[in-house]
């Protein structure tokens, strides 16, 4: 008698019985399909494997062995601790799961992805919402997984953590997640909207989205950037728009943003209702403090914040909130530092001007470039600590761990590094030593 060929009862070992996480393991082990982005090889090779089990179980050699796709090993890709900034140059070898439904369980109808949702069908959102569902997946430091799906039911890639920010109605992949958005420039960007590059003449080799949370100053070189990427969730000051690929990422807009409320609103559907006096100022200790800091930071805020921001009120506090307060062209008491109603609805709403650049109007008075001599091996002068202090106040002083101080160090050359890389210099014009036109730049 000829037994019946049952595929199902052969699965990849699983670390999750889910019948969702079953049948997506089962999907890895055939491999995409040629049409929605697999390689042609890597797909007929894993079609032979599976062939061949069937066959041995037909010629009753035996148990069929179980066969799991395993992903390549990936290098691991730096990232600081969980709110805190950090510049590094990962690589975007971040593979992306298809359009599927919440948890990946299959549902009845059509499934998400098919096509593009309506800004009226759409879940109603506001960029203050968009950003704090991010920032919950970076507290969780959510490990990246293009296989699983994290407690809120989204799949723990870049994806599906957009979907989860957005609040879509299911895991979408970089191939769907353009119909959910408007396209725009992105000298038009503002916290919430996302940077998108699918490959699509090969989707699992670099395609990647990040969510834009703020420039981190006026040159626009580089902004906060909220990603899903190995191995895990993070916040990170990224170059405009990513370390590769840069031309070829499409600015996005979320069509279900709510409409910002009126003048003088202080609640409203999905909005932040101003919270009182008494929650900020010396010994204020709350959510509310870190709420204002985080909005601070994506409007351009984030040089005041050594750390945090946190609960705890600080000085970088009332610094971001007064510098906030003059881009308004506030003055006085209305500029005090303090965050009333006006200054609370500018933020939530994404309103008024961002704080403008340390280095704004400083050009007329940039001290003149010293000479290269002062910035080598062993060299020890003020103006190394001068260097150090501006890299610092411009966003680019992450390898500090003590200083800046007059001994010109390897962290004094990283981080000049840095910012040439920022400039979009590369080779030698990038060696993290500064010559008149670095000085220029950091300076202006």
């Amino acid at each position: 008698m000829t037994a019946a060929l049952v595929f199902e009862e052969y699965e990849p070992a699983a670390d999750c019985p889910c019948p969702g996480c079953a049948r997506h393991r089962r999907e890895l082990a055939l491999g995409l399909a040629v049409r929605a982005g697999g390689h042609p090889a890597a797909h007929g090779a894993r079609r032979a494997l599976v062939l061949a089990t069937a066959a041995g179980v037909a010629l009753g050699t035996g148990t069929a062995h179980q066969a799991a796709a395993v992903p390549a090993a990936h290098p691991a890709r730096s990232a600081g601790p969980a709110g805190t900034l950090v510049r590094d140059e990962p690589g975007s070898d971040t593979p992306q799961g298809q359009a599927g439904p919440l948890h990946g369980w299959p549902l009845p109808g059509p499934t998400a992805g098919q096509a593009g949702l309506s800004a009226p069908s759409l879940r109603r959102t506001t960029r203050v919402d968009i950003i704090n569902r991010a920032e919950r997946w970076v507290a969780a430091r959510v490990p990246y997984s293009m296989e699983k799906y994290w407690t809120d039911g989204y799949r723990q890639d870049c994806s599906g953590f957009v979907s989860m920010a957005w609040g879509l109605p299911g895991n979408e992949w970089t191939g769907t997640l353009h119909r959910y958005g408007t396209a725009l420039s992105r000298a038009e960007l503002q916290p919430g909207d996302i940077l998108l590059f699918h490959n699509t003449a090969e989707p699992n080799k670099g395609s990647h989205v990040t969510i834009f949370g703020g420039w981190t100053d006026y040159t626009h070189t580089y902004y906060i950037a909220y990603e899903q990427a190995r191995p895990h969730a993070r916040r990170q000051a990224t170059p405009m728009a990513y370390w590769d690929n840069s031309s070829r990422y499409v600015a996005y807009r979320y069509n279900g943003l709510s409409a910002a409320p009126a003048a003088g609103s202080t609640s409203g559907r999905g909005s932040s209702p101003y919270p009182g006096p008494g929650s900020f100022g010396p010994g204020a200790d709350n959510r509310y403090v870190t709420q204002l800091g985080r909005m601070l930071v994506a409007r351009g805020g984030a040089r005041f914040y050594g750390s945090g921001p946190g609960p705890r009120w600080s000085d970088a506090d009332r610094g971001a909130t007064r510098a906030f307060q003059r881009a308004q062209g506030w003055t006085g008491r209305e500029a005090d530092g303090l965050p009333g109603p006006d200054t609370w609805r500018l933020l939530v709403t994404g309103q008024g001007r961002d704080v403008p650049g340390a280095g704004r109007g400083a050009a007329a008075s940039a001290p003149a470039f010293p000479g290269r001599g002062h910035f080598r091996p062993g060299r020890s002068s003020t103006h190394v600590e001068k260097l150090g202090r501006r890299l610092v106040q411009r966003g680019f002083g992450t390898h500090y761990r003590s200083g800046p101080d007059p001994r010109w160090t390897e962290a004094d050359r990283r981080n000049v590094e840095a910012f040439q890389r920022a400039q979009g210099w590369r080779g030698g014009e990038a060696d993290g030593y500064p010559g008149p036109e670095t000085w220029r730049r950091l300076f202006r």
